[in-house]
């Protein structure tokens, strides 16, 4: 499994645009999303580590850009909700 900045990218764009149509009703479920696709990347570049594909550095890098994704969109939510 090949993992690159275009498939970062892609998923940043699929949680904004997910979050553009929610309303305070769909808070939640928004969230909960959020949460679904940080856990998608994670297994990933948990495979990808155990694969030899990347570093444990490398990893970590990811994982913090995943971290910092969420952050922003629960922030989004949390303004537009």
């Amino acid at each position: 499994m090949k993992f690159t900045k275009t498939a970062l990218v892609a998923s940043a764009a699929a949680m904004s645009l997910g979050l553009a149509a929610c309303d305070s009703a769909a808070e939640n479920q928004a969230e909960d999303e959020i949460e679904a696709t940080e856990d998608v990347r994670d297994a990933q570049v948990d495979a990808m580590e155990e694969a030899g594909e990347i570093t444990e550095d490398q990893a970590d890098a990811i994982d913090d850009q995943t971290d910092a994704m969420e952050e922003n969109a629960e922030d989004v939510v949390d303004e537009t909700m």
